[in-house]
């Protein structure tokens, strides 16, 4: 059993969940202002020290029509560069088209405010970033 890391990799910000140690559930964690590619990194690497794990689950933002643009090139180049980083790290990479939609919705039911949403927007596309790619896992693979 592996724990893994979900990302919700943005312009501003980077959006941190992680799997309980079961493989089961994604927890929300935190949301990473984001400061330069270094300190991205470093921050990075304390979270996956601290969960004791080096299986990320990156969200890829594929347009509606299943293509990639360039915000699939982002986050790739991102993830490239924390694989530079940390050469022992997994990353896959998880269709996110409707996390954001599907966090925000959630949140409107939960009836937060517009500004407390857009605080944990970003960790909530995170956990359901993660928990899509948790849910599609055989269950002898976790």
């Amino acid at each position: 059993m592996k724990r893994y890391l979900g990302l919700d990799v943005g312009d501003r910000t980077i959006g941190i969940a992680v799997s309980d140690p079961l493989g089961l559930t994604a927890q929300g964690v935190e949301t990473i202002r984001r400061k330069g590619l270094e300190r991205d990194l470093a921050r990075l690497g304390e979270l996956m020290a601290q969960y004791e794990t080096t299986s990320l689950v990156s969200g890829l933002p594929k347009n509606l029509n299943n293509t990639e643009g360039e915000r699939c090139d982002i986050v790739k180049d991102f993830m490239a560069s924390v694989k530079e980083r940390y050469p022992d790290v997994d990353v896959t990479f998880w269709d996110e088209r409707l996390s954001t939609v599907a966090a925000t919705r959630s949140l409107l039911e939960a009836d937060l405010s517009r500004k407390k949403r857009k605080k944990v927007i970003d960790k909530m596309a995170a956990v359901f970033i993660l928990q899509g790619f948790l849910d599609s896992l055989p269950s002898g693979a976790r």
